[in-house]
């Protein structure tokens, strides 16, 4: 009962800090060439299509880890469907996801 009906401040401050991770995130990730993603509610992942790099999938989520250090999963490891979008995890601090989008940028100038 005191989880549902006690103090909830520090829930509305983890809620808002998803947030700021999310929004922060997926403008970073629209902002590079190559890469579309809308803006997910209610989960701290973000599924960008990836169409527009020419890459498939698994391809380029094999070369972002290996070449930019990023880890991410093909859409493919979702089902047929997700072809041409990759999963990122956003739960994770402001100054890593800062970095991971540093890298993907770089690696997207170079390689897109």
């Amino acid at each position: 009962m005191e989880a549902l009906k006690g103090d909830q401040a520090s829930v509305e401050h983890m809620c808002a800090q998803f947030k700021a991770r999310r929004d922060k995130f997926i403008a970073g990730l629209n902002n590079i060439k190559g890469f579309s993603c809308r803006l997910p509610h209610g989960a701290f992942y973000a599924f960008p299509n990836v169409q527009k790099t020419g890459w498939a999938s698994k391809k380029l989520a094999e070369a972002l880890l290996n070449q930019a250090g990023v880890a991410c999963l093909s859409g493919t490891a979702f089902g047929q469907f997700g072809e041409g979008y990759l999963r990122f995890s956003i739960a994770n601090s402001m100054e890593n996801l800062d970095e991971a989008l540093k890298r993907i940028g770089d690696w997207a100038k170079t390689n897109l």
